[in-house]
């Protein structure tokens, strides 16, 4: 782990769909007594009705995504978004500078705590510019059929649903040429535990 002892560690964990990612995250927690932040449930939160991204998305895309206690419906949002890849990219401008603001904000939190080890974990980390933010990233790559069963047995999906997400989202290539080391999550727990390990105390 490239820090002295006077220095937070700042980890960008990213994978495709189904790759184990919450996995990892947890390892991280239970092993190095990490300080956790996933982008997504920030996101989730940062839409809240108190908060701040919630005014900006209901202006853009009117009270009909609303649930009857004003809360956002994401299933709705998100039905009238994916199919439209200028409303999807509206969205993305609202929610993800939101998100990066609050990580911003608890690194410098986590880092007057004397946080040492810092973890962000995002599907889009690269695509979002977090290599200036992060230390490092890793990669979390997955044989795709494991995924695929993952994602059946996790989340009910179909093979034809899994295959077409995992197909939507970058290749190994990509993630691979661009951080600076890969966790293979394709064994078991202590397999993946061991990689962790060896990577940190090197």
């Amino acid at each position: 782990m490239k820090q002295n002892k006077d220095t937070m560690f700042i980890l960008g964990i990213t994978g495709g769909i189904g790759s184990g990612k919450t996995t990892v995250l947890n390892i991280l927690k239970e092993d190095y007594q990490a300080f956790i932040i996933e982008a997504d449930a920030l996101a989730h939160d940062l839409m809240q009705p108190e908060k701040e991204a919630y005014q900006q998305i209901v202006k853009c895309f009117g009270t009909e995504i609303l649930n009857e206690d004003r809360t956002i419906d994401r299933t709705a949002l998100g039905q009238l978004v994916f199919t439209d890849r200028k409303k999807l990219a509206q969205l993305n401008g609202i929610v993800h500078p939101a998100v990066k603001k609050d990580i911003l904000r608890q690194i410098q939190e986590q880092t007057e705590l004397g946080c040492r080890l810092l973890v962000i974990e995002a599907a889009l980390l690269l695509e979002d510019g977090y290599q200036d933010i992060c230390s490092e990233i890793w990669y979390v790559r997955t044989e795709t059929e494991i995924r695929i069963q993952r994602l059946c047995q996790y989340r009910n999906f179909t093979r034809e649903r899994a295959l077409n997400v995992i197909h939507s989202q970058m290749n190994d290539t990509y993630y691979q040429e661009r951080c600076q080391f890969t966790l293979d999550n394709s064994g078991n727990q202590e397999d993946l535990r061991r990689q962790i390990c060896q990577k940190l105390n090197r």
